[in-house]
């Protein structure tokens, strides 16, 4: 499993490549915490695009994010999920808090 971070219009981008699962989900969460607390940024877009797999440990590191962003007034955009991600996304019922988009662009234009 891959991070990378990219700061634009005081939004935290963070790229996951290959699995979020219970065996990865500490260290993103951690590693997207002390990004989010060291910038200016206001609001995260996870931007899945390069994403594989992910389980209920994925979505409790969203939900988390979710919780300490909007705590500060931002929002969470989900971008570039693939459609097995997409599914899980929509069963969880995360969509509710969060908007997907399809692009990492869109999802720009949305926050």
């Amino acid at each position: 499993m891959q991070i990378e971070y990219n700061h634009q219009k005081k939004c935290l981008i963070v790229t996951i490549e290959g699995e979020l699962d219970h065996h990865t989900a500490a260290a993103v969460r951690e590693t997207i915490d002390k990004e989010l607390f060291s910038g200016p940024a206001k609001n995260l877009i996870f931007d899945f695009g390069h994403l594989t797999f992910m389980d209920s440990s994925g979505i409790g590191v969203i939900i988390g994010r979710y919780k300490t962003v909007s705590a500060q007034g931002g929002k969470v955009v989900i971008a570039c999920a693939n459609q097995s991600v997409e599914r899980i996304l929509h069963l969880s019922g995360i969509l509710k808090l969060t908007k997907v988009a399809r692009t990492r662009g869109l999802a720009l234009e949305m926050i």
